[in-house]
């Protein structure tokens, strides 16, 4: 995934009404847009270099949006917006191992009235669901971590993904690690003991859990390596 434009260096301020950030750029304070309702855990410290895209579009009332957070030296891409789209960029040009080659990718599927799955592939003539989780948590300077709050909503879809193995699908988790340099990715279940449970029946069940790290520049972010899931 391509920045089609340069990205502009600035400075943390503050974040508030989940959706706004002040960003210093030289003397003067400007106001981003936050692409990422989560909690952001970790990596909103005053004075942290970010940087931020600037839109030419007449209609939008914020023109600038965060992009990345540089914490602790490590690059953070902190716009959830990309996730679907590095992801896509990874199938399509076979950067996740266990998804190569694939004859179909279709994205946002309905699994059922209530859910549907950032992917479904079709390989062989079998078809497999895909769903993406992105992580901007590291409390470790190497092992990344998710949730980064309590997440019913991701306990939810490790649930239907269950359901998908029972109808003859197969089902992967994707957790897209949009941070420099970690090593290892696991479950924060201190934050979120239900969804580690979840995640533990889903395992269980079948549903294959991967974590792959990003590459991140300000000239673009794509898929780089598999990383060790160390709470198996």
């Amino acid at each position: 995934m391509e920045f089609t434009k340069s990205l502009i260096k600035g400075k943390f301020v503050k974040r508030y009404k989940r959706f706004f950030a002040d960003i210093k750029l030289n003397k003067k304070i400007v106001v981003a847009h936050c692409p990422n309702t989560g909690s952001m855990k970790g990596l909103l410290e005053e004075g942290n270099e970010v940087f931020i895209s600037k839109s030419d579009d007449p209609k939008r009332k914020l023109k600038y949006t965060l992009e990345i957070i540089k914490v602790k030296k490590n690059l953070v891409g902190v716009n959830t917006h990309f996730a679907n789209k590095i992801a896509h960029h990874g199938l399509s040009n076979n950067l996740i191992g266990e998804l190569k080659n694939n004859d179909i990718i279709k994205p946002e599927v309905f699994f059922n009235k209530e859910t549907r799955f950032d992917f479904l592939i079709e390989k062989n003539k079998q078809k497999i669901f895909v769903e993406v989780k992105n992580v901007t948590l590291f409390r470790n300077k190497k092992i990344s971590e998710f949730p980064d709050a309590i997440t019913s909503r991701g306990s939810k879809h490790l649930k239907t993904l269950i359901d998908a193995i029972k109808k003859g699908y197969k089902a992967y988790l994707l957790f897209l690690v949009q941070i420099e340099g970690v090593e290892y990715f696991k479950i924060a279940k201190d934050i979120d003991k239900e969804y580690y449970e979840n995640y533990l029946l889903a395992k269980k069940a079948g549903v294959n859990f991967l974590a792959y790290r990003c590459k991140i520049s300000t000239k673009e972010i794509k898929i780089e390596k598999k990383i060790k899931i160390i709470n198996e």
